[in-house]
This record gives C-alpha cells, structure tokens and sequence, in this order.
C-alpha cells in the first residue's frame, strides 16, 4: 500500500516536543532519560494511540513508540499536543516518538535497555521471498537480542493467521526465546484479553468479525 506523502509531515515532527530528534545520542543513558522507569517500545507505532491509552494506565512505565514512516507518525505527534482533543485533554508525560527504521535499535538502545516490545497488526509481507522483512522473522529476533533484557519479551497482535503461524513457528524456534501464551481468539479468551489495550486496526478487524490472534514470549 502506498503511503500519501503529507508535505508538512517533517516540519510537525522537527518541532514536536514528543519526538526525539537524535535518539542515538540516548543511548545507554535511558535510565536517566526515562528516570529510572522500565522501558517499552512499540514497533511501528502508526498514529500512536496504542501507546497513548497505555502511557495513561500504566504510569510506572516509559514508552517509546518506532515508526519508520514521517507521514504516519506526525499524526501521533498532532494527537500528543491536543490537536483535535476534547477540552482538558493532557498528553501523558511517560510518552515520546521516534521516527526510524527498526533495524537501527542496536545503534539507539544498549544491551539490555529496554524491558518489553509490542508489535501490533504488523505488515504480513505475505510473499515467502519477503520473509526476512517481517518482524518476528529470526532476521529481526536477532536485532531484538541486542537491546532486550533478559527477562523482558515481547506481545505479538494480528489478524493475518499466516503471518501468526509463522510468528508462532519463527520465535518458538529461535535460541533464547520461549513462548508463554497463545491465543487464536483474543477476544474469545477472557484471561488473556483482561487489559488488553485495542489499537485501531484491532477495532476495526473485530467490528468486521476477524479474530484476533496475540502471542507472547520472554527472551531469556
């Protein structure tokens, strides 16, 4: 799907105080920048409204939204400074943007800096050639290893079934891994989906009646 380009994308994140503009230079210096707050990340964060219900429930928590796209994430941004919120509305101070690629984790984060990743609805990819492109394929598990904590892990959301078995298959499999929970219906799991944050396109699959499949796994 092709992206429509928003040609005031760059000047909104240049100058939005909820993006950091030389992540970099953070690295290995998280714990005071989050003070002293564990550290989550959402990969491929979109319009960010994931992270912002998340942000507001679990204050104890610092989370940093990754999204590689300028003309998804300035949205997010533009919601962070109350740009067509009700009146009172407060953007949550344990919140902050960074537009890049995923693969440039290692040059951001330290070993072991961040405490948990959430990837949501993530692009399927769904050509077999394009498998190394999808992030649960061991190609991006071994970019994870270089900045996850031991114990930490990750919570995998998507309405693709290929793209689940596969995930399933490529991190059950991978050293280090281990698979804690599984569900083919979210919804239909009344223990698992206790707290479960919707992002948007989880509310638009399940009005349209697709079930929602979530894993999660601890890197150990």
């Amino acid at each position: 799907m092709r992206l429509r380009k928003m040609p005031n994308a760059e000047a909104v994140l240049e100058s939005s105080p909820y993006v950091i503009k030389e992540p970099e230079k953070l690295k290995g210096r998280w714990q005071e920048a989050t003070g002293g707050r564990p550290l989550r990340l959402e990969l491929g964060t979109g319009k960010g409204m994931f992270l912002m219900e998340l942000a507001k429930r679990q204050r104890d928590v610092f989370f940093v939204g990754i999204e590689l796209y300028d003309s998804v994430l300035f949205r997010a941004a533009e919601k962070m400074e109350g740009k067509g919120a009700d009146e009172g509305f407060a953007a949550p101070d344990n919140l902050l943007f960074i537009c890049m690629d995923v693969r440039r984790l290692p040059e951001v984060f330290e070993p072991g800096e961040v405490e948990y990743l959430y990837l949501n609805f993530s692009d399927p990819w769904p050509k077999a050639r394009h498998a190394k492109r999808r992030l649960t394929s061991e190609n991006f598990l071994g970019i994870y290893d270089k900045v996850l904590k031991k114990g930490g892990g990750l919570q995998f959301k998507t309405d693709n079934k290929d793209l689940f078995e596969f995930s399933v298959e490529s991190i059950g499999g991978a050293e280090g891994w281990r698979l804690t929970d599984i569900t083919r219906d979210l919804h239909g799991d009344a223990e698992l989906s206790e707290g479960n944050v919707m992002t948007e396109y989880e509310r638009k699959f399940t009005a349209l009646g697709s079930k929602i499949c979530m894993l999660r796994a601890v890197y150990e």
